[in-house]
């Protein structure tokens, strides 16, 4: 890296951070957040709750083990950009199809290469997640802090990442049928369902609760998805009229989104969870579960009071809930991911315990 930074970041406090471009050099305004996990940027690439966003990976060496087809958690990658300190285009895996600067090209995803990426998550960490601006070297910071300033964020990420049509997954006679809420849904969630007897049928962020009533499922699905849970009113009011019709299961965005139907609020986290190293104790065992996790927002302690919910998990790090569950409605959720993809698999017993819900419950007779 001899020559001089070609790539800059305009932080919208007027920071900057300069570096080398690697996958698409569109300009970009995103919000800037951090991910601390040492493995699996090409399941961060690929994850739809990363929409719009610009992730700073903190492990150092970024692309060495390249690109594997049957790793992508969607079909159409939708984050904003990947901000690491070294960039390996050449990688050494037998399994890799290819370099991940060529997928980030080919679906118009950003990266600069050669930032601080300590000196940048320090920031983050301590003034909070915020819009920044990717942009040529040469964009001064006068200009760049006027585009930023005239920049407003989209808040229609969920309806560009769920299925448009509902969709099948699973064999026709599987022991049980899941109806997937698909708010930006992951592959592996899907794997972890069909794995346990299940067959998924998906449907859009925005169906209706007489369509999930109409397929007769044995349980329902919340999947994970970008943005705030607020800015989905209509799968809120769906999700609030299906409580107590089968078994529900929220993960991530969906967990937020079942608290906001029984009556809880949610509100921003200073600079979310992302990773794969996240403590998270279970109340009802007294175990602490390493999660991986994603998310900008977290359910308000204090509003529960006047729901049924009763807090199941708690975050270690900073108190915040990270599970839910009601047992006369037959519902729970869980802030993090128990599917992992990536990160560790200690709460995959999670999705027993859904399997074990649509079992006793006697089916979708």
């Amino acid at each position: 890296m001899a020559s001089e930074p070609d790539r800059k970041i305009i932080m919208e406090d007027g920071q900057e951070y300069y570096g080398y471009s690697f996958g698409s050099d569109k300009e970009k305004i995103l919000e800037i957040v951090f991910n601390t996990s040492m493995a699996g940027y090409q399941e961060i690439l690929s994850d739809p709750s990363y929409t719009d966003q610009a992730v700073v990976m903190t492990y150092p060496l970024i692309g060495n083990y390249g690109m594997a087809d049957d790793d992508y958690e969607t079909d159409v990658p939708t984050i904003g950009a990947l901000i690491v300190r070294e960039y390996n285009g050449e990688p050494s895996n037998f399994r890799s199809a290819e370099a991940l600067g060529d997928v980030m090209s080919r679906y118009g995803i950003c990266g600069i290469s050669g930032v601080d990426t300590r000196k940048l998550t320090r920031s983050i960490r301590d003034r909070g997640s915020r819009k920044a601006l990717l942009t040529s070297a040469d964009v001064s910071l006068e200009e760049g802090l006027r585009r930023l300033g005239g920049y407003e964020p989209a808040r229609d990420a969920v309806s560009r990442v769920s299925c448009r049509e509902p969709r099948v997954f699973g064999a026709e006679d599987a022991r049980f049928h899941v109806a997937a809420v698909d708010c930006g849904m992951k592959r592996n969630i899907v794997r972890s369902l069909v794995g346990r007897g299940c067959r998924v049928t998906a449907v859009p962020w925005n169906a209706s609760a007489e369509l999930i009533r109409s397929l007769r499922p044995d349980g329902i699905f919340l999947s994970n998805g970008p943005g705030d849970p607020t800015d989905v009113p209509e799968t809120i009011e769906t999700v609030r009229a299906l409580i107590g019709f089968r078994p529900i299961f929220g993960i991530c965005l969906g967990h937020q989104i079942l608290s906001l139907a029984f009556g809880a609020k949610t509100y921003k986290l200073k600079f979310g969870h992302r990773g794969g190293n996240h403590p998270v104790k279970d109340l009802e065992t007294g175990r602490v579960e390493i999660t991986s996790q994603n998310h900008s927002y977290a359910v308000d302690a204090e509003s529960l009071r006047s729901t049924p919910l009763t807090v199941t998990h708690l975050n270690l790090l900073d108190g915040t809930v990270e599970g839910l569950r009601d047992e006369k409605d037959r519902v729970f959720s869980v802030q993090f991911h128990p599917e992992s993809s990536p990160g560790p698999r200690d709460s995959g017993h999670l999705f027993d315990r859904f399997i074990w819900m649509m079992e006793v419950s006697g089916g979708n007779a």
